[in-house]
């Protein structure tokens, strides 16, 4: 436990800072249930990937390559799903959903977990920013590819983040997806956790009835989403781990309460830390941001998808 989780009690749900995957997950069995998870090599979705399991269900494990996705995967059960799924490159994101599709599994879950973040330099392909691209485009499309094969009672988990109050003044640029206009990597990775938390928003209005869909921060943890950084920046960072991080399975217990508690099923479109309904920002709060970032996203998509059939 941090120096600062031992000065955090626990909120109205039981489950606080200091919880973490297998706690929140006590007692329910998932048998019969099946989760879709990005990023599950490393993590926190390889936490959640494990938690899952160990509760009985089977666990989809997305990853940029198979091979990660399957050696993952083999960590949980003797009989691993593991699907190549690089979030940066939409032709994979689509091969992934094909996959998942032809296993022909009902879907309970989809915990969009994987991400980057504050790319020191700016990147761009396909016309548009990395961060932007891999955090929210690459989700966008694997979600709306799979969600005719959510259950009646399913529910869509997106990782974002605090940084999500500090992205570029106007929320999302919708006239600079490409950050043309001046690239500050912070402000990128932040415009990109708004980003996943208006799809939730709006997703949900787009689910059928008993469906939902939720954002999560997971809180500060050392994983390897700091691998851009200066190595001076990750010395620090591993300094004050003890004092101020979460651990792993710390970080992983928002976005498994979210996913799987019966406390948790009927809550839609809010924003979750420490396994609790917190206030997003102004922005996260704008439904008319919402419904036009899903309409320039979808734009966006189908633009992408004739060039690669040209």
């Amino acid at each position: 436990m941090s120096l600062y989780g031992a000065l955090v009690s626990k909120g109205p749900s039981g489950f606080g800072y200091n919880s973490t995957a297998e706690q929140v997950t006590e007692g329910l069995d998932l048998t019969g249930k099946t989760y879709v998870v990005t990023g599950c090599n490393s993590g926190l979705g390889a936490e959640t990937g494990r938690v899952l399991a160990l509760r009985g269900a089977r666990v989809i494990g997305l990853a940029r390559t198979k091979d990660k996705a399957l050696a993952a995967a083999a960590n949980w059960t003797s009989a691993p799903l593991g699907v190549a799924c690089d979030l940066s490159e939409p032709s994979s994101v689509r091969q992934a959903v094909t996959e998942v599709r032809t296993l022909g599994l009902r879907i309970d879950g989809i915990i969009a977990n994987a991400g980057i973040m504050a790319l020191p330099e700016r990147q761009v392909k396909h016309g548009i920013e990395m961060q932007m691209l891999t955090n929210h485009v690459g989700h966008f499309i694997l979600v709306t590819g799979l969600v005719d094969q959510l259950a009646s009672d399913g529910r869509v988990v997106m990782l974002s983040s605090s940084a999500h109050t500090h992205p570029y003044r106007e929320g999302i640029r919708f006239d600079d997806w490409s950050a043309e206009r001046g690239y500050t990597s912070w402000l990128a990775y932040g415009q990109s956790k708004l980003a996943n938390h208006l799809f939730a928003v709006e997703l949900t209005k787009r689910l059928g009835p008993g469906q939902v869909a939720n954002s999560v921060h997971p809180g500060v943890i050392a994983t390897n989403l700091l691998r851009h950084q200066p190595g001076i920046l990750q010395t620090v960072v591993k300094a004050v781990t003890p004092l101020v991080m979460k651990s792993i399975p710390q970080g992983a217990a928002t976005q498994v309460y979210v996913a799987v508690h019966p406390d948790t099923a009927t809550i839609e479109g809010r924003y979750f830390t420490d396994c609790q309904v917190r206030t997003p920002s102004r922005h996260a709060r704008d439904e008319a941001m919402a419904k036009r970032l899903w309409e320039e996203t979808a734009s966006r998509v189908a633009a992408l998808t004739a060039e690669f059939a040209a």
